[in-house]
């Protein structure tokens, strides 16, 4: 049997064909992706350390990204947000097995506007919007029955009303 060179990969990396701009060159990739990657081409690693230096990683999804940064949401009381809030230095990592690539992102992440986080959440189905209030994130669950009776309660509590932004 005769191995393959990485010289007859696919989606071989040359200098000739990127682009000078990280962000335009991303939105390519990001959209190759998007036609390659059957399940969540969105999916970003996001790492963190908090004021000790221990770090953290975990799953988020992008929403949105420009040349101001990438957008990913949170609740403000999540690790995430508590760590973020005292050192918001964070990386991001996509990878796309499929396209033989991974993306790696460094920078500083800052809140977005409290108008985008209230369009984003209203935005998500009813369903979401009650779970965020019926289980909070990072806290532990005492078991499923809590959940569901926090989820009934908040379905009774914002009936005929958008439910507050967390």
């Amino acid at each position: 049997m005769q191995q393959q060179s990485h010289q007859d990969t696919t989606y071989t990396l040359n200098k000739k064909n990127i682009d000078p701009n990280p962000f335009q060159q991303f939105d390519r990739w990001f959209r190759e992706a998007i036609d390659s990657v059957p399940n969540l081409p969105e999916a970003m690693v996001l790492a963190t350390a908090d004021k000790q230096g221990r770090t953290s990683a975990r799953t988020v999804l992008l929403k949105q990204f420009d040349e101001n940064g990438f957008v990913f949401y949170t609740n403000y009381e999540s690790l995430k947000g508590t760590v973020l809030e005292v050192n918001p230095n964070a990386s991001l990592v996509f990878h796309w097995r499929e396209l033989e690539r991974q993306v790696c992102i460094t920078g500083k992440a800052q809140k977005v506007s409290r108008q985008e986080s209230a369009s984003y959440f209203h935005a998500r189905p009813r369903q979401s919007q009650i779970s965020v209030h019926a289980s909070k994130q990072s806290q532990i669950v005492k078991n499923r029955q809590e959940i569901e009776e926090n989820f009934a309660h908040f379905t009774q509590e914002f009936e005929g009303e958008e439910g507050p932004l967390p």
